[in-house]
């Protein structure tokens, strides 16, 4: 229980932003930072946080981005500040963000404050009614990259399925969508719904985390059309089109914002016999494939324990594309490269593998590229549904 007044409460959020090391900035490519001190995460404002946990048991669905003032853990502040956390829910990659994409979680214990820990990406990914029996609020804080098929946004929407089914709240720590404002690609279809698209949204969605909550209570998606009792805790000076690099890499193959801007437009050909980097220093800035040989770029994918385990092509050297450099397009998905390894993959039958399907949210787009469709032919289907996202979008938005 927390006995802590409103005064010493602000006392102490005081000290942990001024009497503590500035807050990291991160440098963009251009090399301006763009991490302004000014903006607060939800995270980073106790004051509208602790009255919300004041007295009740309080889970957590947190990982390694989790962090009040880019310094400590949220769940470390919260326990100092006598705030009852009775477990942690970790998604993929963990809660300290450690397993490699896919990899299975495991229930565990957390070393440090030996909190239970409860696995989202193992057994189940929607928790069960005796896992939330015991606490009364659920705090969601975790850095999103603003892309459909990055699961954090589907184990938030299973958490809000199991709060509205077992009357509990959801709190949501806000953070920015490094991808800004704009959103692109083609609607998710319902026969392609999977935990890597759950939602009628394009590739690129242009929310945040909060935001999305909210579509994803208004629009009924939920099961059962139930609703999910929800509060945010809104980020304070942000805007949608201002430029934000995240202080931590989101996840273990996107170690810096080249990777998670070229994301949306490289993951298209995650489902493909093309590397995408996987297994080296820079996933998701180069591409590849051992039959590429008229390429003169060359990497060679090996096994990361904890990053790319048995990645694709591994030991195996590969010829394509190095995107560390290029330019990425802020206003939409950059469809070139996957136009590009296509053509000049020679054995076109074996190209698409796997749930290539299920990632672009649709089995059109296969059979447009293979019918030799423009670039503008394509994104001429994506009109109409883009159209009318933009108006359901409008309704939910917290930022101008």
């Amino acid at each position: 229980m927390i006995r802590i007044s409103t005064f010493v409460l602000l006392v102490l959020w005081t000290c942990q932003c001024t009497g503590q090391p500035p807050r990291p900035t991160v440098e963009s490519p251009s090399g301006a930072a763009t991490v302004p001190s000014k903006v607060l995460m939800g995270a980073d404002q106790l004051d509208k946080i602790l009255p919300l946990t004041k007295g009740k048991n309080v889970a957590l669905v947190v990982n390694h981005t989790s962090l009040v003032n880019n310094q400590t853990h949220l769940a470390d502040t919260l326990i100092s500040l006598g705030v009852t956390i009775r477990k942690i829910f970790a998604p993929e990659h963990g809660f300290r963000g450690m397993a490699a994409n896919g990899e299975h979680v495991k229930d565990g214990v957390d070393t440090k404050t030996g909190l239970p820990i409860v696995s989202l990406y193992g057994a189940n990914r929607k928790p069960t009614t005796a896992q939330v029996a015991d606490v009364d609020v659920i705090i969601f804080d975790i850095q999103d990259v603003g892309a459909r098929f990055y699961t954090y946004i589907s184990t938030m929407h299973y958490m809000m399925e199991s709060c509205a089914e077992n009357n509990k709240q959801l709190i949501v720590l806000d953070r920015p969508n490094p991808h800004g404002g704009y959103f692109d690609g083609p609607i998710l279809q319902p026969a392609f719904k999977s935990f890597v698209g759950m939602h009628a949204i394009p590739i690129v969605h242009g929310l945040t985390v909060a935001e999305l909550a909210q579509m994803i209570n208004g629009e009924g998606w939920l099961a059962g059309g139930k609703k999910c009792e929800l509060k945010i805790v809104k980020v304070h000076g942000w805007k949608h089109h201002d430029e934000y690099v995240l202080p931590v890499k989101p996840s273990p193959n996107l170690p810096n914002q080249q990777s998670i801007k070229l994301y949306p437009s490289v993951c298209l050909l995650e489902q493909t016999v093309i590397s995408i980097g996987r297994g080296t220093e820079f996933p998701f800035q180069v591409l590849g494939n051992p039959l590429l040989k008229s390429y003169a770029f060359q990497f060679t994918p090996i096994n990361m324990p904890g990053v790319a385990v048995n990645p694709p092509h591994e030991n195996k050297l590969c010829y394509g594309l190095d995107l560390r450099q290029a330019s990425v397009p802020t206003d939409k998905i950059d469809l070139q490269y996957i136009f590009e390894m296509y053509k000049a993959y020679p054995e076109k039958d074996k190209f698409f593998i796997g749930m290539f399907d299920k990632i672009m949210g649709n089995d059109v787009f296969k059979k447009q590229l293979k019918d030799g469709l423009t670039e503008a032919q394509i994104r001429d289907s994506w009109k109409d549904g883009l159209a009318q996202y933009e108006k359901m979008r409008a309704k939910y938005l917290l930022y101008p």
